[in-house]
């Protein structure tokens, strides 16, 4: 079992908190061309049963309104995860493979199940599947791509304790990021936590940033029974927008972490996503909420490619429903997700855009837009300034002295005078 606390960053989700009954709840081998005719109604059947269950999910972030305006297109969300099944019938042409960064953890010749990164994959870029795609899960931007960055393993593999042991893989979360960002990436996902910070994570995740990269990640599982959670990373990190779960009643899960890195909410309970090789799932934790968020980053980035990172997470924000009555709380942050409101805000923040350079007003409060002017130290200044400061202050000890001295002898006249002796 996963839980996110170990050395290194481990999948938040499926394995970490799973409901009861939920894992491999549907799967059957992937319809082809040889299958039999009986084999492949029983698939459109399960397609069908998939694609009503997740309704719900859809439902409740209204996602097909914002269908209306952006589905993803042009759009490249990295997903560094678990890697992802490119033959899965859901995400077939819509996932580009990128590179495996912990194959040295497995035994030569293991192929890896991609479980939790194909679920996860699906939830954001899910086309479905069957006649006219009407079968299977979609996602949230069903017209962008994946590109699959494999950063850590499902905890079912044997190479599982050599990656939370070995040194060797100490920045493989910090190239992925990299990797994504120089191959084109819009937004970034990252469905998974650890309770140790890493610093080459955080410069990546800076990095990614500063090229215009919308970083997403999953707040963590471990906020069961504890009123404020351990702050869980990359979640915590400044610029990464950090999503808890909440259950179908819009209440948080009781699962989800509690701290005040949270900025928004999304369903995580009992949520239907494709697997391998032509299987479903349904399950709990903060990697499908990450996953939605992204999601939704994506349909904002299709629409308004050049809005800013900060830019796209107030999107989030100001158009979040279900708002704590104190406007934020570090379990749900400052609410549960709307696409499509999150899309009228954007529209909003992209045509309020000023000039580059001129400051903007919105929820993080006025600042620059464009590249950050630089404050450059003017050494010969602060060297004069020093010398005038020093200068003061040297007279300041003088006058002092000279007061000093006229009060003693001031004093020394007065006892004089009285016919008394006394020190000089």
């Amino acid at each position: 079992m996963l839980t996110g606390r170990g050395r290194r960053a481990a999948a938040w989700g499926l394995a970490a908190v799973i409901g009861p009954g939920a894992g491999v709840v549907l799967g059957l081998p992937p319809a082809t061309a040889a299958v039999p005719a009986r084999q492949a109604a029983a698939q459109h059947g399960l397609g069908a049963q998939v694609r009503t269950a997740e309704q719900r999910q859809l439902v409740a972030m209204d996602v097909r309104a914002a269908w209306k305006l952006s589905t993803g297109r042009g759009v490249t969300v990295g997903v560094l995860d678990t890697g992802v099944d490119r033959t899965a019938p859901d995400l077939t042409g819509s996932v580009l493979a990128g590179p495996d960064l912990i194959k040295a953890a497995d035994p030569p010749g293991y192929r890896p199940p991609h479980l939790h990164g194909t679920f996860v994959a699906s939830l954001i870029a899910g086309h479905g599947s069957g006649p006219g795609h009407a079968d299977g899960v979609v996602g949230i931007a069903p017209a962008a791509r994946v590109l699959s960055v494999r950063v850590i393993p499902d905890d079912s593999e044997p190479g599982f304790t050599v990656y939370n042991q070995s040194a060797a893989f100490d920045h493989v979360i910090g190239d992925g990021i990299r990797y994504a960002v120089r191959h084109g990436v819009s937004v970034i996902n990252m469905s998974l936590g650890g309770n140790d910070p890493s610093r080459d994570t955080q410069a990546a995740i800076g990095y990614a940033v500063s090229r215009g990269v919308v970083v997403v990640a999953a707040a963590g599982n471990s906020g069961g029974g504890a009123r404020f959670s351990p702050y869980s990373y990359p979640a915590s990190y400044p610029g990464v927008i950090s999503v808890a779960a909440l259950t179908a009643r819009g209440t948080r899960a009781s699962f989800s972490e509690r701290n005040a890195s949270v900025v928004i909410s999304a369903p995580g309970v009992h949520i239907i996503g494709a697997g391998p090789r032509g299987s479903y799932l349904e399950a709990d934790g903060t990697s499908a909420s990450s996953a939605f968020v992204a999601g939704i980053a994506a349909l904002i980035r299709s629409r308004y490619p050049a809005l800013a990172p900060a830019l796209v997470a107030e999107a989030l924000i100001i158009s979040a429903r279900h708002r704590p009555l104190s406007g934020y709380n570090p379990g749900t942050g400052f609410g549960e997700v709307d696409a499509a409101a999150a899309l009228r805000a954007a529209a909003g923040l992209a045509s309020a855009r000023p000039a580059a350079g001129k400051p903007v007003a919105g929820f993080f409060g006025t600042g620059p837009r464009g590249p950050i002017p630089v404050a450059h130290r003017d050494q010969a200044r602060i060297a004069a300034g020093y010398a005038a400061a020093g200068a003061a202050a040297l007279g300041f000890a003088v006058a002092l002295a000279v007061l000093a001295v006229g009060t003693r002898r001031e004093r020394r006249r007065e006892r004089l005078a009285a016919g008394g002796a006394g020190p000089p």
